[in-house]
């Protein structure tokens, strides 16, 4: 026979004083009845001052939860550690004004959107105890629950304790209410769960977490794993940056792609780039914040005029110029000084054009011409990059590239690794590295530009 659909269990009454269980309502209409209070002599009493909750308090509270629940045994699969909502504290706060009548506060004047509560509620003699106290005492009724049958102990309360750790409510409010009860003194403490706990299939309540490796359990949207300083125990949370990306100048991050969604102004992975360039005799590549050059002219601003000839080829292919360089620098770096020569950064787009460049790159190794001795100026950066907006790589003038000669495995760190290298280690195919990484390069003269400083026959 197939069980219920499970439903909330009716929340427990209050207890009134530290070990008592009886029921707050019927004691009061007793009393009522015995001493003669009218009406409008009880509600002049719930009108007592309110005590707000402090930061401080709502601090040690909600760090407190977070602290018991990573503590619960057997260890919690499941449990999601809990953020304080302002909203659920003026619910609680609310409820702790009606005095522990076990009534629920009107939630019409609440947001809409607000899911279903669960309540802890504790009525005491004023100055008894904390609610910090109070707390611990909703957490010690654990002692009487037997996690393996979902049971509490015969005759025992442990209501109190389920919701306090109740794996899947993860919102806390908490409030507090001077009351008069009998002309004595007494103190309501209150807190709201969402979404709510302690709920029941077919008249039993079920487990409140699930029994298993801290964290073994956590779901796609509350996948990182929050550990108490001493590292006890662990709390399912939404990760704060899964991505491990900061996007600067006010950059927004989508935690869905991992991209920096830059204000106007800015670029590149981090928005770290302001774009303020003006080509003046070029055109503007808005993805790298930078200038490519018209036929003659070089510079970041396209705006120093390239006097031909300057230097000698180290190799003609198909009509084009390739120069390398004898000195190491960063990706953007060499694109500047190849741009400031009239030139672009090396574009590969036939296996020709990659087999000469590879043969002529192995010879220079045993003739180490370099000035720089590290290991990296054994690779040479040539002009792609990963786009990540795209999501494909793309040459220095924009164009997508078709050809590809990466080695095997590569490119493998996408996004992290955004520039292209001709690496020596494999046979100068092509491996994705971080730009910053300094490398010798190759700059491209096109037919085009060679035409202005070479004259015809």
């Amino acid at each position: 026979m197939s069980a219920a659909p499970g439903r909330p269990k009716t929340q427990p009454e209050p207890c009134l004083g530290l070990g008592g269980q009886s029921q707050w309502l019927g004691l009061l209409l007793v009393l009522l009845s015995l001493l003669d209070i009218s009406r409008t002599e009880v509600q002049t009493l719930q009108q007592a001052p309110t005590l707000a909750l402090s930061r401080k308090e709502s601090f040690l509270i909600l760090s407190l939860h977070n602290r018991l629940r990573s503590q619960v045994q057997p260890p919690a699969a499941n449990m999601q550690r809990m953020d304080w909502s302002e909203s659920l504290a003026r619910i609680a706060q609310a409820r702790a004004a009606l005095c522990g009548i076990s009534a629920t506060p009107n939630l019409a004047s609440f947001p809409r959107h607000t899911p279903q509560v669960g309540w802890n509620v504790q009525l005491l003699p004023v100055g008894s105890a904390s609610f910090v106290e109070v707390v611990n005492l909703w957490f010690a009724e654990g002692l009487q629950y037997r996690h393996g049958d979902a049971e509490c102990a015969h005759n025992a309360t442990c209501t109190h304790y389920t919701q306090l750790v109740w794996a899947t409510s993860s919102q806390l409010g908490c409030g507090k209410h001077l009351c008069s009860v009998d002309q004595a003194a007494m103190e309501t403490f209150v807190c709201a769960y969402s979404p709510g706990g302690n709920w029941d299939v077919n008249g039993k309540t079920i487990a409140p977490y699930k029994k298993g490796s801290w964290c073994s359990l956590c779901t796609a949207s509350v996948s990182g794993c929050f550990k108490a300083w001493d590292h006890a125990g662990g709390l399912c949370e939404v990760p704060r940056n899964p991505c491990r990306v900061s996007c600067r100048n006010h950059g927004y991050l989508n935690i869905s792609t991992c991209l920096c969604h830059c204000p106007p102004g800015y670029t590149g992975r981090y928005c770290q780039v302001r774009c303020s360039v003006q080509c003046v005799h070029g055109r503007f590549r808005e993805e790298e914040c930078s200038c490519i050059c018209d036929v003659g002219y070089g510079g970041a601003q396209c705006a120093t005029k390239v006097h031909f000839p300057f230097h000698a080829c180290d190799l003609r292919i198909d009509g084009d110029c390739f120069m390398v360089s004898s000195e190491a620098d960063t990706y953007y770096g060499a694109k500047m000084k190849c741009q400031g020569k009239g030139g672009v950064l090396a574009q590969i787009e036939s296996q020709k054009v990659q087999d000469i460049l590879a043969f002529y790159l192995g010879r220079l190794e045993t003739t180490n011409e370099v000035t720089d001795s590290d290991f990296e100026t054994r690779n040479f950066w040539i002009g792609l990059t990963y786009k990540a907006s795209k999501d494909s790589f793309r040459w220095t003038t924009g164009e997508h590239q078709s050809f590809t000669s990466f080695a095997f495995g590569q490119p493998d760190n996408q996004g992290f690794g955004n520039c292209v290298e001709m690496q020596a280690s494999a046979a100068f195919n092509w491996n994705d590295q971080r730009c910053k990484t300094r490398n010798r390069y190759i700059c491209q003269f096109a037919q085009k530009h060679i035409s202005l400083w070479e004259p015809g026959p």
